[in-house]
């Protein structure tokens, strides 16, 4: 689809019927379609600029289409950094705040589509993108907090960290994210994926304890996500929805299809409960620490703070690995400075320098530790 929006040689802005889809949906589509006419005009978002729009309206017949948001789209007489700036922005003011990067080893390509139904948006991304970050200040920026079911489609395997959780999504496999939480990923040279986008009140109404199964890969011969995949593009490739009804119906099946593919559904499901999330917590509290232990300020305190858990809390998830927090960070800082002093490279470095960059700020405690830790001063590991 593309709007032009009565610029010469141009067709005027087209006018789009649609039929009774939640606002939601419409929101999601007139974003992208908004985004289409503002490449058209070689423009870019901004409170000082005027933006040609494609219109919405309700009515008894639907017109509604794939919607397309391409790097193609864009002035041609733009560098490929530029492009990318371009394209970022509009991104980022439209569809969502992701900190992406691209290839340095092709020329940027980006192409994003979407179709909704009823609520949720069936969306696919293909180019040359390598990496997402979305962050807590991205989060704040756009407020978006839905669920997106990622199914790598490409050739390489998408790599990446949520909840504590580090992940690998190879071909066919897939994986359950959140808007709401901070993520990473990263992928070859060349990515295509797909997203089933449901807002977070669906799917966190249908099942309740759904926040443990994000960033758990979901294999290619899980039965529900084949079936899953290839009803999507059945609804992709077919003519739109008009019946609420069929829309209903639609939605609810594809809900249904990816509580069993996250195994949010099901036996297993009733069983685990709440133990997942607990456990994803536990995860990102051990990773905080591993992230962190260099720097002489940490405690539980700024970890809890961080991860917005209580201190208590924090010190209850340690429990259940048998040492407090005290006890994994000295046993991280003991083995980084064992393994710096033991090797050749560091031999020029005075011992207080590794000491100290390892986050310990008493020589004397970081003596006693040591021999206590490894029967040995650190000078004899030299």
């Amino acid at each position: 689809m593309r709007a032009g929006g009565g610029l010469p040689g141009r067709r005027p802005a087209r006018v789009i019927i649609l039929t009774d889809l939640p606002a939601a949906a419409i929101t999601v589509l007139a974003r992208l379609a908004l985004v289409i006419s503002t490449l058209a005009t070689g423009g870019r978002p901004g409170p000082h600029r005027r933006r040609r729009r494609v219109r919405f309206e309700k009515g008894t017949s639907s017109l509604l289409h794939k919607t397309v948001f391409s790097s193609r789209d864009l002035p041609s007489d733009l560098s490929d950094k530029a492009r990318f700036a371009r394209w970022h922005d509009i991104h980022v003011a439209e569809v969502w705040s992701v900190e992406y990067s691209v290839s340095d080893k092709l020329p940027f390509e980006a192409d994003i589509e979407a179709t909704a139904v009823g609520s949720l948006v069936l969306g696919q991304m293909a180019g040359t993108i390598k990496q997402a970050n979305r962050q807590a200040g991205n989060i704040a920026d756009d407020g978006r907090d839905g669920y997106l079911l990622l199914v790598n489609r490409g050739d390489t395997a998408l790599a990446g960290t949520q909840v504590g959780r580090d992940y690998s999504v190879g071909p066919g496999q897939a994986a359950l994210v959140s808007a709401a939480e901070p993520l990473k990923m990263i992928g070859g040279d060349r990515n295509i994926w797909t997203n089933v986008v449901i807002p977070r009140d669906v799917l966190a109404t249908t099942f309740k304890h759904i926040d443990d199964k994000l960033a758990f890969r979901i294999d290619a011969e899980n039965e529900a996500l084949g079936l899953l995949t290839r009803y999507c593009r059945v609804l992709e490739a077919g003519p739109p929805l008009v019946s609420p009804d069929l829309i209903a119906h639609v939605s609810e099946t594809i809900v249904d299809l990816v509580g069993l593919a996250t195994g949010a559904k099901g036996e297993a499901a009733e069983l685990a409960g709440s133990r997942g999330l607990r456990a994803a917590r536990l995860q990102a509290v051990l990773a905080k620490i591993r992230d962190g232990f260099t720097d002489p300020g940490i405690s539980a305190r700024t970890v809890a703070r961080d991860l917005g858990l209580s201190i208590r809390y924090v010190h209850e998830l340690l429990e259940e690995t048998g040492f407090s927090f005290a006890e994994h960070v000295l046993e991280l800082r003991l083995q980084k400075t064992r393994q710096i002093l033991s090797d050749r490279i560091y031999d020029t470095m005075l011992v207080s320098e590794i000491v100290y960059s390892s986050g310990f700020s008493s020589l004397s405690y970081f003596n006693r530790a040591f021999r206590h830790r490894f029967g040995c001063t650190p000078r004899s590991v030299r």
